[in-house]
């Protein structure tokens, strides 16, 4: 795929989100983490906007950081490049002792460069080994998942993962059909899918396989794992009057990134206390009225904003000792 093709998601409006701490007049240059670089279009766009900001990039996919290495160069030391996960944000900021950052960015799911490119088994539009791993250094893939997994421990994943209804009925085929030949490659699980599934749930929300596809990706990646640690450590990460910008594209993301931000911006107090101590006050401030949405305009510019939900907030208050 090529960079120049390759439109951020929301880019305006994440920019914007994070301008407020990233112009701040201080000593030192704002750091500001992209989390989940991709081919880096966030992260050059911000190198641009703001002139005086430190970039740090994670992430997990090698190709990923290459490709990026290459947009960015021209920003010379300005970005430094980490292959890591964005649960190991805090271990990145100690090894390049930066004790707090002022921006922290998050753009989750499945990157652009990872969809398009056939062989990685991430898209059920094209026919490619079942793999699905971010990092293809580690852990295990797709296939491995499908041919090996208990039935039970299939029907939860794809229930709580894909939110598919059709769980149950799925797995059983899958089931049979692997018992007969492991599955090697998505089209026959697109295949498999479609034949299991009643004709009334073929009719309605697109292809039928995304939401086995996605719960697949999940559970191969360790996504909400890795994000139930990685949205309080970013949140601890923060200045104070540091911003994070996090887009989210599917209900389960959306809904942990709302809980962490509603428990950040929560006054904490025993009820009926007369004054409210430090302590108990809000550490952080919600910049979004919910979760904000893409225009007709940015779906049209990048279908894949399509999904999109962005939420932000504003650190206001150091932890207590």
């Amino acid at each position: 795929m090529s960079q120049t093709r390759h439109v951020p998601v929301m880019l305006h409006r994440c920019l914007d989100l994070l301008a407020p701490a990233l112009e701040a007049d201080g000593p030192d240059a704002p750091v500001v983490v992209d989390c989940t670089l991709g081919l880096g279009g966030h992260s050059e766009a911000l190198l641009a906007r703001f002139p005086s900001v430190r970039l740090i990039g994670l992430d997990r996919d090698k190709e990923a950081l290459r490709l990026s290495g290459e947009r960015l160069a021209p920003y010379g030391d300005r970005a430094t490049l980490v292959h890591a996960v964005y649960d190991e944000l805090p271990d990145v900021l100690a090894t390049l002792s930066v004790p707090k950052v002022q921006g922290i960015l998050f753009d989750l799911g499945v990157s652009s460069m990872q969809l398009d490119e056939a062989d990685r088994g991430f898209a059920y539009a094209q026919d490619a080994p079942l793999d699905m791993r971010m990092d293809q250094t580690t852990g295990i893939g797709a296939a491995e998942v499908l041919n090996t997994y208990a039935p039970g421990e299939l029907v939860r994943i794809l229930r709580a993962y894909g939110e598919e209804k059709q769980a149950k009925r799925i797995v059983s085929a899958v089931v049979r059909a692997r018992e007969k030949e492991p599955f090697t490659n998505s089209a026959r699980l697109v295949e498999l899918i479609r034949d299991a599934l009643p004709q009334a749930a073929k009719r309605t929300g697109g292809n039928p396989a995304k939401r086995t596809f996605q719960a697949l990706r999940i559970e191969v990646n360790g996504e909400l794992t890795v994000l139930e640690r990685a949205i309080p450590a970013a949140v601890a990460a923060l200045a104070v009057g540091g911003r994070i910008a996090v887009l989210s594209y599917q209900s389960l993301e959306d809904r942990l990134v709302k809980q962490v931000f509603a428990a950040g911006a929560a006054n904490t107090a025993p009820p009926g206390l007369p004054v409210v101590p430090e302590r108990y006050q809000p550490r952080l401030k919600l910049l979004t009225r919910g979760a904000e949405l893409p225009t007709e305009e940015e779906i049209a510019e990048n279908r894949r904003a399509a999904p999109a939900r962005l939420r932000g907030a504003e650190r206001v208050r150091e932890d207590e000792r």
